[in-house]
């Protein structure tokens, strides 16, 4: 829409209030809301002001304004708030230069977009995520001097098979068996299917749902293919819908990547393909049906896989679920099948349209502005230098020797050695000032200063199981 259209639907929607968002830098989406006859066309151009210093990485104190921008074609009507809501997706801009913020995650996606078509590599990176989440019944937590704790529960979780809960009727899928069973069984399927009708309704469009591995509520939802830029956005909407959805029936939905010991972690696998005048850049005929072109830009993100890792990544709790068992893609190697490769070709059919690359290294908590435009310019860099892949590691890790899985490297145990890879290697990041170096330095302090070293400090309950009686 232009912004015309978008006054002209706040009037025949009888609007009475706009709702805009913006990303902060961890990944979390801000808001704030005005009155709908405060919205005119030049608000389109001039945006509106507000406190950066209080977004988390953004300004100091001593420079705090910034400006969100609106951006038209993102409108829509939130279909969860009691007034009408018409909200919209925000850009930043600095208020005295006029010029995109470089700390805007947003701002990086559409830098990484221009960047691709600059090269001439590709005219569009089509991205299709899959995103995996859990909807819990109940969740508790709390981090004090003297005590630390959680506590999750939902009524199919395995370890309430024995539980009196007049009546408990048993439909509980175990630990690693709840992957496509039917209902009952499938306690939350009406769940996901008011998610994805009212995400249709929003202009998104989900290619499937279903029970995902774990125990106690997993789900997946898949989205369809779309352009980088429009796909985070599509992201970050489907995460409010989901969680909107299961706080409305009483639920609550989460993004970590790993709540359930000894269970699968959440992931947000992502499909990614090249197009140039409408033609597929990845399809040919080398390995799993590749171009050249298409197992460079898998030579490109294996070569940068442990730095992608602080993207892809960007929690301590993501490296609970990259470990070795539970599906997890820990080995830093392509395949067509083998799923512990971190980078995937899936069986898909003949049709050239069909092919392309599956990441499956990233999970649930990635900023998908961050991430997407991380992994393209991974691949950009593979494209450009003819970085080839190596062999492919098409064996069942489990059969392999001990000498042969030693020479099959590992993403990264921890958030502070992926960090640490990410300060040895981002000039790829740098090319087209896609990320700048105050974007890299702060995305390294932030996570350095305030996840890492802030769990690092602090007991863990288990430590009380290992040492409270040495």
């Amino acid at each position: 829409m232009t912004p015309k259209e978008v006054l002209a639907q706040i009037r025949q929607r009888e609007v009475t209030t706009v709702d805009l968002r913006f990303m902060d830098f961890p990944g979390v989406w801000q808001h704030f809301s005005i009155p709908a006859d405060a919205l005119t066309e030049e608000t389109f151009e001039e945006g509106l002001g507000f406190d950066g210093s209080s977004v988390v990485g953004w300004r100091a104190i001593n420079e705090a304004d910034l400006l969100v921008v609106p951006q038209p074609e993102t409108a829509l009507v939130d279909p969860f708030m009691a007034q009408p809501t018409l909200t919209m997706i925000c850009n930043i801009h600095d208020p005295i230069t006029h010029q995109d913020y470089t700390r805007d995650p947003r701002n990086i996606a559409r830098k990484a977009v221009s960047y691709m078509r600059s090269t001439g590599v590709a005219d569009y990176c089509l991205l299709a995520p899959e995103l995996e989440f859990f909807v819990f019944d109940h969740v508790r937590f709390d981090q004090r001097s003297n005590e630390a704790f959680y506590h999750v529960d939902s009524a199919e979780g395995a370890w309430n098979r024995g539980r009196s809960e007049g009546p408990n009727l048993g439909y509980k899928p175990g630990s690693g068996l709840g992957y496509f069973p039917c209902p009952p069984t499938d306690s939350l399927v009406n769940l996901r299917s008011d998610m994805a009708r009212i995400m249709a309704e929003c202009g998104i469009t989900p290619s499937a749902h279903f029970h995902e591995v774990a125990t106690g509520g997993q789900c997946e939802i898949d989205l369809n293919a779309h352009d980088l830029l429009e796909i985070a956005d599509q992201v970050m909407m489907a995460r409010y819908i989901i969680r909107n959805v299961a706080a409305r029936n009483g639920k609550t939905a989460t993004f970590m990547p790993k709540p359930l010991f000894d269970d699968n972690g959440s992931g947000l696998h992502t499909h990614l393909s090249l197009w140039k005048n409408d033609e597929p850049l990845l399809a040919g005929h080398g390995y799993a049906g590749m171009s050249d072109l298409g197992l460079h830009a898998i030579g490109g993100l294996l070569k940068h896989a442990d730095a992608l890792c602080a993207f892809a990544n960007p929690t301590t709790n993501s490296y609970k679920r990259l470990i070795e068992g539970f599906e997890a893609p820990t080995k830093v190697a392509y395949s067509r099948r083998n799923r512990a490769a971190i980078v995937r070709i899936p069986v898909s059919g003949a049709s050239p349209r069909s092919r392309r690359i599956e990441y499956r290294c990233p999970d649930a908590a990635a900023n998908p502005y961050l991430l997407f435009s991380a992994m393209l310019m991974a691949v950009l860099d593979g494209v450009q230098n003819k970085i080839r892949p190596g062999d492919p590691l098409d064996k069942d890790i489990y059969d392999l020797q001990p000498e042969e899985m030693a020479k099959v490297p590992t993403t990264p145990r921890s958030l502070d050695a992926s960090l640490d890879a990410l300060r040895r290697d981002h000039e790829f990041l740098l090319r087209g000032d896609v990320f700048t170096p105050d974007v890299i330095d702060t995305w390294i302090w932030y996570k350095q200063t305030y996840e890492v070293e802030a769990i690092r400090i602090r007991p863990h309950p288990y430590e009380f199981n290992l040492y409270y009686d040495v």
